[in-house]
């Protein structure tokens, strides 16, 4: 096999990691499930040739996807992860212990198995707060009858069985299983690639239509196609930026404590974006 992953995001432009072994490979129903081990990364989870997380960086996108959201909310107790196979999100959410319950959805099995031998120390799998379900998440949000207080939208790039993550009447759905207070959160792709900008676009513009806030932010990850990436915030009540909101991230939760990414700081400075993304987001 080649020594070197590559992940081209833009004609022949995109990105390397060294290579030592592949892992695991699995082309399943819906996708090709990769993990290779990399020279510097640690475990690479790679989904259809896309990079999914290392082990070295993916705190930054699980934390902020998460950590944001959480202290959004008032008073979360009730959280739906779409996707989120490698159970990442998952773990930072039931870091708070405010939460009761964690549903993760997740469509393909092959995903959860492959992260827990592979990716160990990603996933809490074993936290009894937690249910898997291995099933569409479209069809799950759209059946849901006890509202939720949060939901994350942890899915892959807007292809293959992604594709409908970004679209308005999966939003919609979304909305209407929320709580009166509810919260959402979904990662938006990176605005430095051209063929996101429509999908960023759409996802805003449903989000804003809804929510009474619908506010993009930004993090950095390495091995993400450009290293910006974009997330955006929605909430029906609660303010992303607000007083309350910093306060509750200032002030912090018992037990929260070891994050490498997320603080007060982070999450105040994420929302102010530059006028480019901006645009991506507005236009």
């Amino acid at each position: 096999m080649s020594t070197s992953f590559y992940e081209y995001y833009h004609g022949q432009t995109g990105l390397a990691v060294g290579v030592k072994a592949k892992l695991f490979s699995e082309q399943t129903e819906y996708q090709l499930v990769e993990v290779f081990e990399t020279d510097t990364w640690g475990n690479l989870l790679v989904i259809d040739g896309m990079v999914m997380l290392s082990e070295q960086d993916e705190f930054v996108y699980h934390e902020m996807l998460s950590h944001t959201a959480l202290f959004t909310h008032p008073d979360p107790k009730r959280v739906l992860i779409i996707g989120g196979g490698d159970g990442g999100t998952a773990r930072e959410v039931m870091k708070h212990p405010g939460i009761r319950r964690v549903d993760m959805v997740e469509i393909d099995e092959a995903v959860v198995r492959a992260s827990k031998k592979f990716l160990p120390d990603v996933g809490d799998f074993d936290n009894p707060k937690l249910k898997v379900h291995f099933e569409d998440g479209i069809s799950f949000v759209q059946n849901v009858t006890e509202p939720y207080d949060l939901i994350i939208v942890d899915g892959s790039d807007p292809e293959g069985p992604a594709e409908g993550l970004f679209a308005r009447s999966f939003i919609e759905a979304c909305y209407q299983a929320l709580s009166p207070d509810g919260v959402l959160s979904t990662q938006t792709e990176s605005p430095w690639i051209a063929s996101y900008h429509p999908s960023m676009n759409r996802v805003y513009g449903a989000l804003e239509s809804l929510f009474q806030y619908a506010s993009p932010y930004l993090c950095y990850i390495p091995l993400y196609p450009s290293g910006m990436w974009s997330m955006i915030c929605a909430s029906k009540r609660s303010d992303p930026t607000g007083e309350a909101t910093l306060e509750r991230s200032t002030k912090g939760v018992p037990g929260l404590s070891g994050l490498k990414y997320y603080n007060p700081e982070v999450h105040l400075g994420a929302f102010a974006l530059p006028d480019f993304v901006r645009t991506i987001f507005e236009s």
